[in-house]
């Protein structure tokens, strides 16, 4: 079935993204895994073709696309290279940086969108602790009243971009008294005095996204650096969560539909019994189902993104797309890597890398079991 969420100028820009892909990226993958991290020649190439501004206003250094459906199209052909590479991309262009953008004084925009759309300023999200997971309304970094200054205190772990980024906004607690209303979002440099970092963490899978555990030691900021209202942290990152769910949905499924794609044609060229293990009716009905598995997901996916184009796309809805992608990316993954059979398990192939990469995704953004508990509120119960 024809998709019909892209025009031809999503197609063109498909093409330029595909174009920067093959030249700049593919051929450094496996310098990526060894290094656990994407290089800043990564970051500035992607600026200086004008793709981490898309959200970015033009006054700022960006390119304003005004439609999101570009940032899924480039999400979509970051997935097909590697999971990890849409997922550190969409930490920066599309989860932290509207943040600054939508919320940021003109001061904070000035000083750190510039550097976001070029590419020499990285960014990550500072929302999960070690003791919260899930919880975000529970977190324990604290930032107190020091005369004019604040003084933050805690950390943060599994953070994307956190080993090598210049900017994290950080969740907060600014009010111990008032529970979920008393959480706030700072800008936190990596220069400032007390900011550290742990290790790289060592992961199953995304290797080539640097995870890092981020320290806060009695690190000084003042009120210019307080993103968005005080007190207000908790209610703005639930309205920014469901964007970062579908831009998870959207790499989700196209992770998996192109390990799918190759693994079609190793079930065309792989011979067993004197003939293409293709032909063999288990294998056959087995790739009839994924396909179509795929498709119908790609199809509601396409449909929540087109919702989000116009602003019209619900928590619930993000959340749906966002649990029943993943399901539907390692459901599919799995059956791939048994059709490899041992091959399938060996991690010089890449759908053995991909089954890793995507298991993650049913934990992340919000884990499937509280999805499934925001539609059930939804429902009533």
């Amino acid at each position: 079935m024809k998709r019909d969420i892209y025009d031809e100028d999503h197609e063109a820009f498909r093409a330029s993204v595909k174009q920067w892909l093959d030249r700049s990226v593919i051929p450094h993958t496996e310098k990526h895994i060894a290094e656990k991290a994407l290089p800043r020649e990564f970051w500035t190439e992607a600026g200086a073709n004008g793709f981490l501004g898309l959200s970015i206003p033009e006054a700022y250094g960006g390119s304003e696309a005004g439609d999101f459906r570009f940032n899924a199209v480039i999400n979509e052909e970051l997935a097909k290279v590697g999971a990890a590479y849409p997922t550190c991309f969409g930490i920066h262009s599309d989860i932290t940086v509207p943040y600054i953008v939508e919320l940021g004084t003109e001061e904070q925009k000035q000083r750190w969108l510039p550097g976001a759309a070029s590419g020499d300023i990285l960014t990550a999200i500072g929302m999960t602790e070690p003791s919260g997971g899930s919880d975000l309304a529970a977190l324990r970094t604290t930032a107190v009243r020091d005369g004019d200054e604040w003084v933050v205190n805690g950390s943060k772990t599994f953070i994307t971009n956190g080993y090598s980024c210049d900017l994290v906004v950080t969740a907060v607690r600014t009010d111990p008294e008032k529970g979920p209303k008393g959480i706030t979002l700072f800008g936190i440099e990596a220069t400032k005095e007390g900011f550290s970092r742990g290790r790289k963490l060592d992961k199953v899978g995304m290797e080539e996204s640097d995870t890092a555990e981020l320290f806060f030691e009695n690190v000084r900021l003042t009120d210019a650096d307080i993103i968005g209202e005080l007190n207000m942290g908790f209610i703005h990152m639930m309205q920014k969560l469901p964007q970062e769910r579908i831009i998870c949905s959207v790499a989700n499924i196209a992770h998996a539909k192109q390990i799918l794609v190759e693994t079609l044609q190793y079930a065309k060229d792989r011979k067993a019994f004197g003939q293409s293990i293709g032909n063999f009716q288990h294998i056959k009905f087995l790739l009839a189902e994924l396909f179509t598995q795929i498709e119908v997901a790609e199809a509601y996916i396409d449909k929540c993104v087109a919702a989000h184009a116009e602003g019209q796309l619900t928590a619930v809805e993000a959340a749906k797309a966002k649990w029943w992608s993943s399901q539907v990316q390692n459901e599919v993954l799995d059956h791939c890597v048994q059709i490899h059979g041992g091959y399938g398990f060996m991690n010089e192939y890449r759908v053995a890398r991909a089954w890793r990469d995507a298991r993650v995704t049913r934990i992340w953004a919000g884990s499937n079991e509280i999805m499934k508990e925001l539609i059930g509120r939804e429902l009533g119960l």
